[in-house]
């Protein structure tokens, strides 16, 4: 007797296959000329197999992004604490930089950027899902460094990461600088500088 098929195997391929189509696709010809029926087409599917699953293109694009980050909703977000902040920065900020730098990357984060600009509800997703958590492990390890002795006792830990991560992003944003492990570590050196114990 022929064994049948799993039909959560082949959703889940479908899944796959829909989300790998809408990286390659926004990659190659950019999210304003992304349609629904191209990703369907690319992934073998039919359209409302997609809309099934996501209302939106911005939607798909979101997942796609989350699937292909290892910061995705199922994973660990906690930071690394080996008790040498600026070291556990620096592997967090190489980590960022090379993620933006990466092509891979480059096309979906884009996409999704320009999405959330004129979507509320997606805005809010990407808050809910990533940037929410991502900020909370991000002071979860600024403030064992302030129990350590590491990190003023006084900061503001949500203006550190602004200013951690806003003058990486902007470089990434309007393409004005290489994204290198060097820059990444000039940024947490600077923070250290501005909010360090020593600071007067």
């Amino acid at each position: 007797m022929a064994k049948q098929p799993n039909p959560a195997r082949r959703s889940e391929r479908s899944r796959q296959a829909i989300l790998t189509a809408a990286r390659e696709l926004v990659s190659e010809v950019g999210y304003a000329k992304l349609t629904i029926e191209a990703i369907a087409a690319r992934a073998g599917v039919g359209k409302q197999t997609i809309y099934r699953w996501w209302p939106s293109k911005g939607a798909v694009i979101f997942d796609a992004f989350l699937a292909l980050s290892e910061s995705g909703p199922e994973q660990d977000m906690t930071l690394p604490d080996t008790g040498d902040l600026e070291a556990d920065l620096k592997v967090v900020m190489r980590a960022t930089a090379a993620e933006f730098a990466d092509p891979a990357f480059e096309g979906p984060i884009r996409a999704l950027n320009m999405e959330i600009i004129d979507d509320p509800e997606l805005a809010a997703q990407y808050r809910e899902k990533l940037a929410g958590p991502l900020e909370e492990a991000k002071k979860a390890r600024l403030r064992s460094a302030q129990q350590a002795g590491q990190f003023a006792a006084d900061a503001d830990l949500d203006l550190a990461l602004e200013l951690l991560y806003a003058p990486l992003y902007q470089r990434w944003l309007l393409r004005s600088g290489p994204l290198t492990s060097d820059y990444a570590d000039s940024l947490v050196e600077a923070l250290l500088r501005a909010m360090g114990p020593a600071r007067g």
